[in-house]
């Protein structure tokens, strides 16, 4: 075989850092700076809507929300952004990376505003209504997913590529971050505006009915960034890469490439090699990329069962180290400003700065080896907590468990949450870039929800007492973090799956350079 890679393409991929780049970067990473902002900020206001609609004047703790109720709340994002991210997936591959970006960002926009908006104000109409909305908003938020690895390892040069598309990514934890702040800055205003006594204090009066707006503000400002950067999203021409691998147009790929660069670049024919032309459910697409695909599914799936349970365990911790007091002891403004400012710590902690360890050092250790590294340690660590969980809760030894707890999660995004991302942009060809994407994420998505469902009702007590009102007994907390260190270690074996993209270039790693001798 003969390399035939592209002229425009060899100059995108050994071009020196420039403007452009970051340009692509920050238009990427808004979006998923609101994908992130969007998906965790609900979980900030679900005690409140349970003081809301459901409360009580009868009961001595404060209303919270049924499950299923809470699991709808929660759940139909994700359910959402699954299947944005299969259709979107498909669809950049179609119609091309820059149209369907622009749709993804309006339908954002457009439900995140609508999210805070709602039909009555009784708790039927209320929560329909946020569902229905957060629904559609996941599934724009799913068709980010594909589009933003893919755009940005188009645009990228081979030798810093791993790093601008963890950088991308790394903007999910500025986006986490962004909701606390909001959060804890709303929740300041109102509680100024309209002080409160406590729930134990006075059961009605715990509960203003200005609070209602807390959180239609918090939800409805995810609108803004999406917004700010739809003008910049619009003007970026499509890819180089799909332009002339996909659409065939080889001119118009080196002219928009010539502007982007701004040096001159000479249009070149090439003849196509029929070989190449396989579909996603060939026989060759099996024999090239069956395997990786199964890797790049599979480590994403399990990842996620372990990523989106932490919030398991998230309550034991805050309440244990006294982050969020009983919530009996205060009122409803108080409580949104104490579950901001925890799941903010916990952020700045450990989440944030896993992510920008993965944007310093994945083009200088590789994909491979960070993914490895980080299924190793989450594993460690879920194991360290799970077998002596005991001696971890008593309050003597919390700092310990909150450390333990933030190597876990360090370790995610310092690892496979950050590789997941990135490998599936960048092994397969260009005309099925954004679905196989788009494959490997909603494999993912289906992993978040095993992981927030499944171990919602299996962390329950063995004990029938002791479970959350609602719920059946399960396996114990202790139980489901032993089932999650062993899903982080099948996450390890299942990485040997996937190949190792550095400095390599997409179409060297994808075999789109190969022609016949």
């Amino acid at each position: 075989m003969a390399d035939q890679q592209l002229g425009v393409l060899k100059a995108l991929d050994v071009a020196k850092t420039q403007l452009y780049h970051f340009t692509a970067i920050v238009i990427a990473g808004m979006g998923f700076f609101t994908d992130a902002y969007d998906l965790f900020c609900v979980s900030l206001v679900t005690k409140l809507l349970g003081r809301l609609y459901y409360f009580n004047p009868e009961s001595a703790k404060p209303g919270s929300l049924p499950p299923h109720v809470a699991a709808a709340v929660n759940g139909v994002a994700l359910c959402g952004t699954l299947a944005g991210q299969l259709f979107f997936g498909w669809l950049g591959d179609k119609l091309g990376r820059k149209k369907v970006y622009g749709l993804t960002l309006i339908m954002m926009i457009v439900c995140s505003i609508a999210s805070g908006l709602s039909f009555g104000n009784q708790a039927k109409g209320v929560m329909t209504t946020l569902c229905f909305f957060r629904f559609w908003l996941g599934f724009g938020i799913g068709g980010d997913y594909p589009l933003s690895a893919t755009i940005m390892s188009e645009y990228a040069n081979k030798k810093t590529r791993g790093a601008f598309i963890a950088a991308v990514f790394a903007m999910q934890g500025v986006g986490i971050l962004a909701g606390g702040f909001v959060a804890l800055a709303v929740s300041s205003i109102f509680d100024k505006q309209f002080p409160s006594p406590t729930y134990d204090q006075d059961r009605v009066l715990s509960t203003p009915p200005e609070a209602d707006y807390i959180w239609r503000i918090i939800v409805m400002f995810g609108a803004i960034p999406a917004a700010m950067t739809f003008y910049w999203r619009m003007k970026m021409p499509e890819t180089a890469r799909y332009t002339a691998l996909v659409a065939k147009d080889i001119k118009q790929a080196t002219k928009d490439m010539s502007k982007v660069l701004q040096v001159e670049l000479e249009v070149e024919e090439r003849a196509e090699d029929p070989k190449l032309n396989y579909g996603l459910f060939s026989k060759e697409f099996l024999r090239r990329h069956g395997l990786p695909l199964l890797g790049c599914t599979s480590t994403w799936f399990l990842l996620d069962i372990a990523f989106y349970s932490q919030n398991l365990f998230q309550k034991d911790i805050f309440s244990a180290i006294g982050w969020i007091p009983k919530a009996g002891t205060m009122n409803a403004i108080h409580e949104v400003f104490k579950i901001a400012r925890a799941q903010t710590l916990i952020a700045l902690c450990s989440t944030v700065p896993g992510y920008w360890f993965t944007v310093a050092f994945i083009d200088i250790m590789g994909r491979f080896a960070i993914q490895l590294m980080g299924f190793f340690f989450m594993t460690v660590f879920m194991f360290a907590i799970a077998f002596p969980y005991n001696h971890w809760i008593k309050p003597d030894n919390r700092i310990g468990f909150v450390i333990m707890y933030s190597l876990t999660f360090f370790f995610a995004n310092f690892g496979p949450n950050a590789t997941t991302f990135i490998v599936p942009a960048e092994i397969f060809p260009a005309r099925l870039r954004s679905t196989c994407h788009g494959i490997s994420a909603a494999t993912g998505k289906a992993g978040a929800i095993v992981g927030a469902f499944g171990f919602l009702y299996a962390a329950q007590s063995q004990d029938p007492t002791k479970t959350d009102a609602g719920y059946p007994p399960g396996i114990g907390v202790k139980n489901s973090l032993i089932v999650l260190g062993v899903i982080n270690f099948i996450g390890m074996l299942f990485t040997f799956l996937v190949p190792e993209p550095k400095g390599k270039s997409l179409e060297e790693l994808s075999g789109e350079a190969e022609v016949e001798k």
